[in-house]
């Protein structure tokens, strides 16, 4: 698995942490193994014009995934894109914002980024949290893979 991380924002973060936890994710989701990804974390500016720009919302987010086309997704081992290896897009992380979020829930800045890593691996796979059925899919699905990740972690 090929995961490119740039940090960006100016904060210190354990950048090998989300490395490590986007490599779970995508691993436990059968992602071909051959597959990247890139990460970038960036400063609450440059995130806010990246908001503005794709997703027409003002202000920063915490994060972004952007993925290739469609064509291009690795469904995994059942999927049927003929086993080639994906370029699955990137994820925008901004950790000012996951800080400030992390305060409000009661964990720290570094769980929240796994949690936005996790959640922006989910959308390049192609779940969405649009409806409330989609909702409870993708959230679900997120909140098992953290609890493996801390499981495997804690080891």
């Amino acid at each position: 698995m090929s995961i490119e991380i740039a940090n960006e924002s100016g904060v210190e973060v354990d950048t090998d942490a989300v490395m490590a936890v986007a490599r779970y994710a995508l691993d436990e989701m059968g992602v071909n193994p051959l597959a990247e990804l890139s990460v970038l974390l960036v400063d609450p500016d440059y995130m806010a014009e990246l908001n503005h720009r794709w997703m027409g919302v003002a202000g920063p987010t915490d994060v972004l995934a952007f993925p290739m086309d469609e064509g291009s997704v690795d469904h995994g081992p059942n999927g049927a894109n003929g086993g080639e290896p994906a370029l699955l897009g990137d994820i925008v992380l901004c950790p000012e914002v996951a800080a400030k979020q992390a305060a409000a829930a009661g964990h720290s800045p570094e769980d929240e980024l796994h949690l936005l890593t996790v959640h922006g691996v989910l959308h390049l796979l192609g779940y969405d949290h649009a409806e409330p059925e989609e909702e409870r899919e993708m959230f679900a699905l997120q909140a098992r893979l953290l609890s493996g990740w801390q499981t495997k972690r804690a080891k």
